[in-house]
């Protein structure tokens, strides 16, 4: 086979199925969203002054988990049809 018939097979997986694995590729983003704003409130009452700086640390990190929630959304509607 080639590439080509590949590419257009991969194209063609059931909607539902795709939904299905969005569904999944969603959990690891929002534990890490979870886990990250808990460092952070975790941080803040044990150390109060270093608020401003986890602060910056926590939008950045937040950012890049939710980037990984996009992609998987770009990669439903790519699968989905």
């Amino acid at each position: 086979m080639s590439a080509m018939v590949l590419a257009q097979d991969a194209a063609n997986i059931n909607s539902g199925l795709a939904a299905i694995g969005y569904g999944l590729g969603a959990i690891g983003p929002g534990i890490g969203v979870g886990l990250i704003w808990a460092a952070v409130i975790n941080g803040t009452a044990r150390q109060p002054e270093a608020q401003s700086k986890l602060m910056g640390i926590a939008w950045t990190t937040f950012v890049l988990v939710e980037v990984l929630a996009l992609i998987g959304l770009v990669v439903y509607f790519i699968a989905g049809g």
